[in-house]
């Protein structure tokens, strides 16, 4: 067999939440590659063909994102092109994502984890009426209040001179018979981020300091726009994740609290608290 038919090695793909992430090396004696085919299927591997490509690339590396909170397998194949139309021979691989907090059981949720922000107040471009309809940030009562009137799409931070300059505290109170025995799960879902500068912001519960959040650098186009599944959309969606100790709770009512201490903005998909089902 020619080594020619074999132009994609090392084919890898890792599932993360919501997401599977593709390298791969071009072998270099394969002169005058043009571009990837990268191909995808939840049932078997995929036939080369428009109803199973995702995406052309030139790059050897691609993130297949934007596939839910439940865990999913998904099955690929990388085929090289060349500049003379010539197709390689594909490399196929295979990666399970992992599941979020938010398929557990419901504690405080505010939005659909659905990597869409168009359900909250002000989306999708709304931001320079925030000051005015959120003078002292969001204190949003799970269960009364609404995303649509109470959450507004954007957290602004320090940065941002639309929002004042200065740190913005987002609280979200919700009420419990008891204090939960084991831990519970905080997810916070993100359509976008600021490219630049997407600063830091304070996790705590009833006052109690859980996690300082560094949050990834986005595409800057979630002040416009809200939606991440809409194909070619320029928006680069992240993840947060992480336990809530059960001792920080408490019976009656309970109150998280997000303050952006650095850095500019970020675009809510959903934020919630989880217990395992």
């Amino acid at each position: 067999m020619s080594f020619l038919a074999h132009p994609v090695r090392g084919l890898r793909a890792e599932g993360r939440i919501a997401a599977v992430d593709l390298t791969w090396n071009a072998a270099p004696w394969v002169p005058l590659v043009d571009h990837f085919e990268v191909y995808a299927a939840r049932d078997r591997a995929p036939r080369e063909n428009a109803d199973t490509l995702i995406a052309r690339t030139l790059y050897p590396h691609f993130t297949h994102a934007v596939l839910g909170p439940h865990a999913v397998t998904w099955h690929y194949r990388v085929v090289a092109v060349m500049a003379s139309g010539a197709r390689g021979r594909a490399a196929t691989a295979r990666a399970t994502t992992s599941a979020s907090y938010a398929t557990g059981r419901p504690v405080a949720v505010v939005g659909e984890f659905d990597h869409k922000g168009l359900e909250f107040a002000l989306s999708p471009a709304g931001s320079s009426r925030y000051l005015a309809t959120f003078p002292d940030g969001v204190d949003y009562r799970y269960g009364q209040s609404t995303p649509g009137t109470h959450w507004p799409y954007l957290h602004p931070g320090p940065s941002d001179g639309w929002a004042g300059r200065r740190s913005h505290r987002f609280a979200l109170r919700f009420a419990l018979d008891a204090a939960p025995a084991a831990d519970l799960g905080f997810a916070l879902w993100l359509t976008d981020t600021h490219a630049t500068i997407p600063g830091r912001a304070v996790l705590a519960l009833n006052g109690t300091e859980i996690s300082e959040i560094a949050f990834e650098k986005g595409a800057t186009k979630g002040s416009l726009e809200g939606d991440a599944t809409r194909p070619g959309n320029p928006l680069k969606p992240s993840f947060v994740e992480l336990p809530l100790p059960a001792d920080a709770f408490t019976s009656g009512e309970n109150v998280l609290t997000l303050d952006k201490t650095d850095g500019s903005w970020h675009a809510y998909d959903a934020i919630g608290v989880f217990a395992p089902r």
